[in-house]
């Protein structure tokens, strides 16, 4: 009874077992024979591989391997190896019965009685078709991504493992930094990092930063193979797990320097637009100062050479005269070196032989050194001919050539050269052509590169107190400008320094138009004239008609221009001397008023500036420039006089 009911029990199970097996349908599961017949078929093997049981119990399992694979043998040898294994695990292409395929995933494990004889074996199948897509969509975006970073040439794209070796190479990695993969793959990425950077720990801060924020970004200078730094970009991203843990570092460098560079030249451009303009304005207010100031020392100047004239002979007055006629003098200097400055200052342009004017200059320039200084000269007997001022361009070079004595108090040798260059187009700051250089060069201690860039700001001076204005390079670089030329100065701690004046060369025309002879005037020209002197600052006008008047001329004041229109209109008049700056009608607006009323009347304009007035001929109009003493104004009025007769 109890063998009964085992056997009951056994069919029982066996009957659950086969309605668990029959009710999967992600697996096939099936028996085969020992030969490869199949024997049994549940509905997964029948979901997915299209037979019956009708149609495929009794057939043998090779039907559903491709042709190919039948044909290697591959059905016999997965039975093969799953009798000396003990079981077979594969993948591969399986076929439906509706001829198409599937990749599937296959177990055959052999089935034994309990005394080891064979009875066939248990085959289980999965359709891994959807997952195979998805894992080789998953390779072959990660063959894509692999072959654009590595296609990437403009960016450095590596990876780091924990330690911060180089684990992978990219062909910018390549370009930029010039190691081949097998040159730096394994190698720690602080190769690529300046000796001063390493000391200073700078690689371990990237990865220490990188891991405690998950990224790190900066810009610095690397390393490539050959020594060579350049200005990189860095960012660092730190790699993580599911888990969290550390798998590496992903870095990205990329090469700035032009950027930097361009970037460098921008700042530069424009520092030098705000050094400009910040000059412009010194300028402007310079030259504002300087007019306001001649103005003055014509009035202090004038009233003393009056007063010089009419009073007693008395040794002692006449002394105190002269002192304060000296010192009227010196300011009238420096407002010629603060109009200079601005580029205001009325030059006589004359043609001009270099080496003429330097020989001429050697008794004063070697008076003026000292017992400690002594001064070498180099230059042809002759250069081309230059046009500027004679007179200012012997004080510029006396000027240098005194600050160089000045940059030596122990003593020392003071070079003095002057030769013929040629500029090429764009190869300095100077426009292409031929110019004539004059170099004054010091043994001194020189200048520092801050000391250098101030060095022709007015009124900055290394000197001592009282020893210097700081204009003495402004109006250097003044007369330099207004000649079409440049100031250019070298100079470096310990090394001297050299102050070069660059003039071009004067052209046919420009010597031909200043060749021309001014007539001289004669005793018949010095006759008494009726003058309108035109001026806004009543101190001017006063000193001015004081002059005239000393002179023998009778003179009409008039404080604005339609006032000076008025007494033409109303006087015989032989000569008009006018300010230029004046407010509502300037003198040039006041001499084109005149000339289209009394096309003949002379006009002389007294300026201080250099610019060129507005108004139809100004520019051609007779110049007297402020401060003028009663001598210049004489000859001022005798020459337009010669002019006319």
């Amino acid at each position: 009874m109890e063998v009964l009911d085992r056997h009951d029990t056994s069919l029982h199970e066996e009957g659950r077992f086969r309605l668990l097996v029959d009710a999967i349908t992600d697996y096939a599961i099936y028996m085969l024979s020992p030969e490869g017949i199949v024997t049994s078929w549940n509905t997964g093997a029948q979901r997915f591989k299209g037979y019956k049981p009708s149609e495929i119990l009794g057939e043998h399992f090779s039907r559903f391997y491709v042709e190919e694979d039948r044909a290697a043998g591959i059905p016999e040898r997965a039975l093969a190896t799953a009798l000396e294994q003990g079981r077979f695990e594969g993948e591969g292409w399986r076929q439906r019965k509706d001829g198409s395929r599937f990749w599937a995933h296959v177990v055959i494990d052999p089935i034994r009685r309990p005394s080891g004889e064979l009875i066939g074996f248990a085959k289980i199948t999965r359709d891994l078709t959807e997952r195979r897509a998805a894992e080789n969509a998953i390779r072959q975006s990660e063959e894509q991504f692999r072959r654009l970073v590595q296609g990437v040439s403009d960016y450095a794209i590596y990876m780091l493992d924990p330690n911060g070796n180089v684990s992978s190479w990219n062909s910018g990695a390549e370009r930029i930094k010039g190691y081949r993969p097998d040159e730096i793959i394994g190698r720690h990425f602080s190769t690529f990092y300046t000796p001063e950077d390493r000391a200073a720990g700078l690689p371990e801060t990237a990865l220490r930063v990188a891991r405690a924020e998950g990224r790190f970004e900066r810009e610095g200078w690397r390393v490539r193979k050959d020594g060579t730094r350049f200005w990189a970009s860095i960012v660092v991203d730190v790699i993580r797990g599911d888990d969290g843990e550390v798998l590496g570092f992903a870095k990205i460098t990329r090469d700035i320097t032009e950027k930097m560079e361009t970037q460098r030249a921008l700042e530069q451009a424009r520092e030098e637009l705000f050094q400009s303009q910040k000059m412009e304005a010194i300028g402007q207010l310079t030259g504002g100062i300087a007019h306001d100031f001649n103005n003055l020392l014509m009035a202090v100047l004038g009233s003393l050479e009056i007063l010089k004239k009419r009073m007693p002979q008395d040794l002692s007055l006449t002394s105190l005269v002269d002192n304060a006629m000296q010192g009227a003098q010196r300011g009238a200097a420096l407002t010629q070196r603060m109009l200079a400055f601005s580029r205001r200052q009325e030059l006589h342009m004359e043609p001009l032989d270099v080496s003429g004017l330097v020989r001429g200059m050697m008794d004063i320039l070697s008076r003026s050194l000292g017992p400690l200084t002594t001064i070498e000269t180099s230059y042809p007997v002759r250069l081309p001919t230059i046009l500027t001022d004679p007179n200012q361009l012997e004080m510029a070079i006396l000027n240098l050539v005194v600050n160089a004595r000045d940059a030596m108090p122990a003593g020392g040798r003071i070079t003095l050269r002057a030769s013929e260059e040629s500029i090429a187009a764009g190869k300095g700051p100077l426009s292409a052509g031929r110019y004539i250089r004059i170099a004054v060069i010091d043994e001194g201690e020189g200048m520092d590169a801050k000391t250098l860039e101030q060095a022709v700001t007015p009124f900055f001076t290394t000197k001592g107190v009282g020893k210097g204005t700081g204009l003495g390079l402004s109006m250097v670089q003044g007369l330099a400008t207004q000649s079409g030329g440049r100031l250019m100065l070298q100079s470096s701690p310990g090394q001297g320094t050299t102050a070069e004046l660059w003039f071009p060369v004067a052209t046919v025309e420009q010597r031909a138009a200043a060749a021309i002879d001014v007539p001289q005037p004669d005793d018949d020209t010095r006759r008494r004239l009726r003058i309108v002197a035109v001026d806004d600052d009543g101190l001017v006008l006063m000193n001015t008609t004081l002059m005239l008047e000393d002179l023998g001329h009778t003179v009409f004041e008039a404080m604005a221009g339609p006032e000076a229109l008025d007494i033409l209109r109303k006087e015989p008049v032989d000569l008009v001397i006018c300010d230029h700056a004046m407010p509502r009608m300037t003198g040039a607006q006041l001499a084109e008023a005149i000339r289209s009323e009394w096309p003949g009347m002379p006009i002389i304009l007294a300026t201080g500036y250099a610019d060129l007035p507005d108004g139809a001929g100004a520019a051609n109009l007779p110049r007297l420039g402020k401060p003028f003493s009663q001598a210049q104004l004489a000859d001022a009025i005798s020459r337009v006089a010669a002019q006319g007769a």
